[in-house]
């Protein structure tokens, strides 16, 4: 029986590696995003909007609580998911916790595309951004760096590279046992 989850900021790779990662050690993969979604049938931006941070936050951890007892999954948190109640705590006793580390610039080169469906992100502009982000991370920093294994990446942007980063996380997953 295995469980790994992934931390870490939004646009750090998460779920991007999850599935290949989870795929490449014959694990079933969860979106925790996606798993919320499919239960309220409501995206998560909708779930924000209509019932606030705090009311997200408590239904988050209920299906954090539940997916941390299936067997051999992979499960990719959203990136607030570790920084509320006793996440951290939960996840590090349930399994392994992976937090996929990227820089601000980086992470937020990756979110400009995306950002419309990011509620945190929202309203603010390009020029805005990196420095939201580097503040917001430093917040959250104390909750990821709690994670089992840290892993920096930057340079996600070819197939070659999600592959590698994948591999090199595998390898640090098996060794952690040796």
């Amino acid at each position: 029986m295995e469980r790994i989850f992934l931390i870490g900021y939004m646009g750090c790779g998460k779920s991007t590696i999850g599935k290949r990662l989870a795929q490449s050690l014959s694990l079933t993969f969860i979106d925790l995003d996606a798993y919320i979604q499919n239960k309220y049938r409501k995206t998560i931006a909708q779930l924000f909007s209509e019932k606030g941070e705090e009311a997200f936050r408590r239904i988050e951890r209920v299906a954090l609580q539940e997916v941390a007892t299936f067997e051999d999954v992979l499960i990719s948190t959203g990136g607030g998911a570790p920084c509320f109640f006793d996440n951290m705590e939960l996840m590090n006793k349930a399994g392994t916790t992976v937090y996929i580390q990227a820089e601000p610039e980086e992470l937020a080169t990756r979110l400009l595309a995306s950002k419309t469906v990011r509620p945190l992100l929202r309203e603010k502009r390009p020029e805005e951004l990196v420095t939201f982000i580097r503040e917001h991370l430093a917040e959250r920093e104390r909750y990821y760096s709690r994670a089992e294994i840290i892993f920096h990446t930057d340079h996600m942007i070819t197939k070659e590279e999600v592959h590698l980063t994948v591999n090199a996380i595998a390898e640090r997953l098996k060794n952690r046992n040796r």
